[in-house]
């Protein structure tokens, strides 16, 4: 199983925290409080444990299966080039859709915290609107320079929030933290499962197992290690925020919450601090899964699950899907709430995360996996899902159909372009190293 990679341990680590901390802890943070009151930590921690039972099902199968397609060759392996995987594959590609609304919305929502209140609405869908337009100009363009900039924008922005969390500790007023200020236990499973896209970026390891040295020892080390790392990180970053503003105060600032939450211990410094890592890591996450999605599209094409045109390549890039994708996050980012963008999220992570634990458990053998921990992932990312809905339809019904419309799309898109198109749906792309 040894092949010479070139990404050692520390690489694919930086790799999966990059993909985790990247806009999501921002975008989230405050709605985490919203819906977990003083149990925000506790909310982190079960939502980090539904990625970490999973990171196991993805480590198996990035060891046999090392593919750029990730959990579309994962998928496809399992389930066949079938309807069900060719949905679920299309369902992945509008995650990511969604993932890109957050990142922008919350660009904008900390680009318009320096405007006056009463502008701030206008600006923030400006400042998302600039910014989409701009990092899928500069990814039609291929702009290097935005791509070496990646890892030293993921350094700065883990700095700065342990910088955050070393100073902000020494302040926290643990009674905003006691248990009697915590949700139900059943809101803090459905906050935590709200908020979940805040880990989903450790299975871009997948996307790189096969550049990795050594990939046997070192992919399900730095799954591991990365998902461990940030369950820790957000757990600190919240019980800070929590300890140091108050519920209503956090709730008022939601959309920039964690700059708002610097203010108590470091002044408008810090709230100037956090704003400008809030800007450089949703801008870095908006340019990183604009191009993850437009390959996306690209992979699923040449498997003749979407049309053939996202196949094409134009300047050797997949611009067709890159620009379709710009297009749908420009829509939603613009019509939808923060709180619909989260639930879409999460929910269609949590079925894609299923659908992958599942694919371990019909491949556990190729894998040589222990067969029930991953069918202990398809249990509890269901069960998440579950907790997820029912706070949605306890909560604000009508948002269920936000996520009925993305899944039906998803389906309705393989169903009607199979019956269509007479293209062949191709097996999937390798057989896996023995």
């Amino acid at each position: 199983m040894d092949r010479n990679g070139s990404l050692n341990y520390w690489s694919v680590v930086a790799i999966g925290v990059g993909g985790m901390v990247g806009g999501g802890i921002f975008a989230v943070l405050g709605l985490a409080v919203q819906l977990a009151h003083g149990g925000t930590p506790i909310a982190f921690t079960v939502a980090g444990l539904v990625a970490l039972v999973t990171s196991y099902s993805y480590a198996q199968l990035s060891v046999r299966y090392p593919s750029q397609g990730g959990s579309v060759e994962f998928i496809n392996q399992a389930f066949g080039p079938g309807i069900l995987a060719g949905a679920l594959n299309v369902l992945l590609w509008l995650s990511y859709i969604v993932m890109l609304c957050l990142y922008s919305y919350a660009f904008g929502s900390y680009a318009a915290s320096f405007f006056p209140e009463g502008s701030q609405f206008l600006w923030k869908h400006i400042s998302l609107s600039a910014a989409v337009v701009l990092l899928t100009f500069l990814n039609i363009q291929g702009a290097d320079i935005v791509g070496k900039a990646e890892e030293w924008i993921v350094g700065t922005k883990v700095v700065i929030l342990l910088f955050f969390v070393g100073i902000g500790i020494w302040s926290v007023q643990l009674h905003r933290l006691a248990p009697s200020r915590w949700s139900s236990p059943l809101e803090l499973v459905a906050g935590g499962m709200i908020i979940f896209l805040a880990y989903e970026g450790f299975e871009l390891i997948a996307n790189t197992s096969g550049e990795v040295k050594n990939p046997g020892k070192i992919l399900p080390l730095s799954y591991y290690s990365a998902v461990l790392f940030v369950i820790i990180l957000y757990g600190l970053i919240s019980l800070v925020t929590v300890g140091n503003l108050s519920v209503s105060a956090i709730v008022q600032a939601r959309d920039y919450a964690l700059a708002e939450s610097a203010r108590p211990f470091l002044g408008s410094f810090g709230f100037v601090l956090i704003a400008v890592a809030a800007l450089l890591s949703t801008s870095s996450a908006i340019n990183a899964t604009l191009y993850g999605a437009a390959r996306t599209s690209y992979i699923i094409a040449k498997e003749g699950e979407l049309p053939e045109i996202l196949e094409k390549k134009v300047w050797h890039h997949p611009i067709e899907g890159l620009l379709i994708t710009a297009a749908a996050t420009l829509v939603l980012a613009n019509s939808l709430d923060l709180s619909s963008i989260s639930m879409m999220g999460s929910a269609g992570f949590l079925l894609i995360f299923a659908a992958v634990n599942g694919s371990n458990v019909i491949l556990s053998r190729e894998t040589a996996s222990r067969m029930w921990i991953s069918a202990l992932g398809v249990v509890v990312c269901m069960a998440a899902l579950g907790a997820l809905l029912w706070h949605t339809a306890q909560t604000a019904p009508a948002k269920l159909w936000v996520l009925l419309v993305m899944i039906v799309i998803a389906l309705g898109t393989e169903i009607i372009y199979r019956s269509v198109s007479g293209r062949e749906i191709r097996k999937p792309l390798q057989k896996g190293l023995g």
